[in-house]
């Protein structure tokens, strides 16, 4: 049995978490040795250009393309860390976090020399510590945007707009998608400038939601959906013994986006609209043209839903410099470790054996 034998529309969600993205790249790469094809992929800042990356090329280029980006990303530190774990690679890593910060990440983003206290206010040089212009460029020649616009897959980013504050979604359903839109969803402040868009501009979707998963359930139709949903940051966690510790903590805490909880609300929304289609079908025919029945009915025709949960688990030697710690050696380690955790999942007895719901929410997390 393949993932795609019980007929369900598939949809890749991708979290942010800058250098940590490349555990998605892991994912998607053993999904897609399973016969996983998405129709619908959707991110979030690095979970946008890997859904660009993937979006963006035929299926038999789509695993190349992601690993071509990853491996440019890890060249400016491209050797592994002497040491394995403990302390020694804590400092190893740390330093790799403390080179990529000063002189960037090739592809990516580049330092700006000139201070932004120097530069003319208002300008990008000015709210801005590095230029992504690279990131432009990179994406130009990796990702195919006329085949990301006018091919079968559905493509979704989600990025705050500056001004207003309100989170909006650039999907190729509505609208033609170029580097622009990308580059608005991964564009972290203070790192990284605003991109402007038909005049205004945009910041990072991770500043109010580093998921859209809500997204995808709020848009879905009465299809049933397979969701992939892969995390870049654990909800859970330990008790932090150092500063360093906590500062990495809370970055956990504040970019995991809540998932399970996301997940639980909209599981009793789905069971509220499953009871208010059985009332609805016992209403007589008087009151079916009553709006707060035609409105209730509505509501309740989402089709059911099964998220598989991937969830990158910290390691020991991580520190809070982690998202843009881009060493060659621990990009290959997240790399691996979503296909582990993939080839693991799959191969559960729960996951072999399951049956699509027929109406509501059923998740899986079996890591």
């Amino acid at each position: 049995m393949t993932i795609t034998d019980h007929g369900e529309t598939c949809v890749l969600v991708l979290q942010g978490g800058g250098a940590l993205g490349a555990y998605q790249g892991g994912v998607f790469e053993a999904l897609a040795a399973a016969d996983f094809c998405p129709d619908w992929v959707a991110g979030i800042s690095i979970g946008a250009i890997n859904a660009a990356l993937i979006a963006g090329n035929p299926p038999e280029h789509r695993v190349e393309a992601v690993r071509t980006f990853w491996q440019r990303t890890s060249a400016r530190v491209p050797f592994p860390s002497p040491f394995e774990n403990g302390m020694g690679r804590k400092l190893f890593n740390e330093a790799a976090a403390a080179t990529v910060a000063m002189a960037g990440v090739p592809g990516f983003f580049t330092p700006r020399w000139q201070m932004p206290g120097m530069a003319l206010p208002g300008s990008p040089e000015s709210i801005s510590l590095y230029d992504t212009t690279p990131l432009r460029d990179t994406l130009l020649e990796l990702v195919d945007f006329d085949l990301l616009n006018d091919g079968p897959m559905r493509f979704s980013v989600g990025a705050v707009n500056v001004l207003t504050g309100n989170f909006t979604y650039f999907d190729n359903r509505d609208r033609r998608i170029g580097p622009e839109h990308v580059m608005a969803s991964g564009a972290l402040p203070p790192g990284f400038p605003p991109v402007v868009i038909d005049g205004e501009p945009y910041w990072d979707g991770g500043i109010v939601s580093n998921t859209p998963l809500q997204y995808v359930l709020d848009e879905r139709e009465p299809e049933p959906l397979l969701v992939f949903q892969v995390d870049l940051f654990s909800a859970r966690g330990m008790m932090p013994r150092t500063l360093a510790e906590a500062m990495q903590r809370e970055k956990d805490i504040r970019y995991s986006s809540r998932t399970r909880l996301n997940t639980d609300v909209h599981t009793q929304i789905a069971e509220l609209a499953a009871a208010v289609a059985r009332l609805a079908a016992k209403m007589p025919d008087s009151m079916k043209d009553d709006p707060d029945y035609r409105m209730l009915v509505e509501r309740s025709s989402a089709g059911p839903v099964t998220i598989m949960h991937l969830i990158n688990r910290p390691e020991d030697y991580e520190s809070q410099g982690k998202d843009y710690e881009f060493s060659l050696g621990t990009l290959k380690g997240h790399w691996q470790a979503g296909k582990d955790d993939v080839t693991r999942s799959l191969a559960s007895p729960r996951w072999r054996k399951r049956v699509p719901p027929v109406r509501g929410i059923v998740t899986f997390d079996l890591e």
